[in-house]
């Protein structure tokens, strides 16, 4: 069963705004006491937050699909609905966020660090909220906006001072296991570690984290072994230490062609070349293996490695190994710069910027792109006249009429609102106005219109009646 996974496909959703809500105040003696419609809530977010108590990705390769709660729609009476609550998804330090193309999203080290990886939906208006001097009596509210969907990777990438690789059987848990408190497994036959393994050392006072990555072989780069699953987990890593197997009973290895096949893969890899490396010769315990390790010495230093000759089992270098790599991560970390002010990056709008954009598709139709738009269509209602007529003014109030008319669209033309495969299209006419006869003009019911004389009423029925005759 599988208990470690480094790299998960997550399909999330974000919570949808709740709808606004159209209703009227009523009492006794003034049943149109004006619009009282509240707000709908927002939509919850999908989170991520590092928590370091997790160490893998494991639950969401079980569970893959997480979906934040909606909002709730609003009420009469000025009652705004409830807001969907958040869906926090706890994730290991170190975590990757990226998209289906690669691009990274988010690099989320250390504890308490959050992405929103997926935001909820606004909102919709209520009618209370919709009124204004020229628009006393709004007989519409504006629906919720759908929560974002979609898919996130997720990719482990562990966070760690210095990273031992080399060879299966090389040594490199029992050398973790001497070094710090972990307790890999450790067993006689290659690829006994199956994922990384990570340990605490403490060298003076320096304190740093060992990984034990499993063992690379030729190819491992090209997804050979299990080397390339895991040579993520050295990115992060200060210090690369090179465990080379001084009592390989295997004939055609050596220490110098297993270091030459270790750094061919890494550099394969890429990203890596820059980082410190250190050299362990390991087994020296046995008498054949310290033989060979007195041979490559000066082969190895001539190659610029810092060497260091020692036994997991009878612990003989280890302490001079743990200090010298404490060292090392102590330059590495003063090498780091200093974490800079927040500072915060205004980029105003170019001052011809519309927000939105007209393009001539074929014959006859028009597309308009532009968050404005797209989101005012979302929001809008299409089966209330008085909404549609409502969209029409914020449409014409953002320039699209005046941007249509210069693009060469005519009267009946097509006009498309969105994506192609989420689009409101719609027959062009210039100052479209709201098509019930009921509404005056966009935005206003004559049910709240102060009542007319007695003698106008009988007048506008005598005229009604009289052109019907006609008619």
């Amino acid at each position: 069963m599988t208990t470690f996974v480094d790299r998960v496909e997550l399909h999330v959703a974000a919570g949808s705004g709740g709808h606004g809500c159209a209703s009227v105040h009523r009492e006794k003696f003034k049943p149109l006491g004006g619009p009282d419609g509240g707000n709908g809530g927002r939509g919850g977010n999908v989170v991520l937050v590092v928590d370091q108590s997790v160490t893998t990705l494991l639950e969401y390769h079980h569970s893959p699909h997480r979906r934040a709660t909606n909002g709730r729609p609003g009420e009469g009476g000025n009652r705004s609905g409830k807001d969907g609550s958040d869906l926090v998804l706890r994730v290991p330090d170190g975590t990757v966020v990226l998209d289906r193309a690669g691009d990274v999203l988010a690099d989320l080290v250390g504890e308490g660090t959050s992405y929103v990886a997926a935001q909820g939906g606004r909102g919709g208006l209520g009618n209370a909220a919709l009124a204004s001097t020229r628009r006393k009596a709004p007989g519409f509210a504006l629906l919720g906006e759908p929560g974002w969907s979609g898919d996130v990777v997720l990719e482990l990438k562990t966070v760690a001072d210095v990273a031992l690789v080399g060879y299966p059987s090389a040594g490199k848990s029992s050398l973790i296991s001497v070094l710090s408190a972990a307790r890999p497994k450790i067993a006689d036959y290659p690829f006994t570690t199956l994922v990384p393994n990570l340990g605490v050392v403490t060298a003076g006072e320096t304190v740093y984290t060992v990984a034990d990555v499993p063992g690379l072989i030729p190819g491992a780069s090209q997804g050979k072994g299990l080397g390339l699953e895991f040579l993520r987990h050295v990115e992060r890593c200060s210090v690369l230490v090179h465990v080379l197997d001084t009592a390989t009973l295997e004939s055609d290895r050596d220490p110098l062609s297993d270091l030459d096949v270790i750094e061919s893969e890494l550099s394969e890899y890429g990203g890596l070349d820059g980082r410190p490396r250190v050299v362990v010769l390991n087994k020296i315990d046995i008498p054949d293996g310290r033989d060979l390790a007195e041979m490559v010495r000066p082969e190895l230093e001539a190659r610029g490695f810092e060497i260091h000759e020692v036994s997991a089992v009878s612990r003989e270098g280890l302490k001079e190994l743990s200090y010298a790599l404490a060292s090392r991560v102590a330059e590495a970390r003063s090498a780091k710069p200093k974490a800079a002010a927040t500072r915060v990056v205004i980029r105003p709008k170019a001052v011809d910027d519309t927000g939105f954009t007209v393009r001539a598709e074929g014959e006859g139709l028009y597309r308009v792109r532009g968050e404005k738009p797209e989101r005012w269509v979302r929001q809008t209602d299409f089966q209330n006249d008085e909404a549609v007529g409502y969209l029409a003014d914020r449409l014409n109030r953002l320039g699209v009429e005046d941007a249509l008319v210069k693009a060469g669209a005519r009267p009946g033309d097509g006009v498309a609102i969105g994506a192609e495969d989420n689009a409101v299209v719609f027959d062009w006419e210039p100052s479209l106005t709201a098509g019930a006869e009921m509404l005056g003009r966009r935005g206003e019911d004559h049910r709240f219109a102060e009542p007319r004389p007695a003698a106008q009423r009988r007048r506008e029925r005598e005229a009604e009646r009289a052109e019907e005759q006609q008619g």
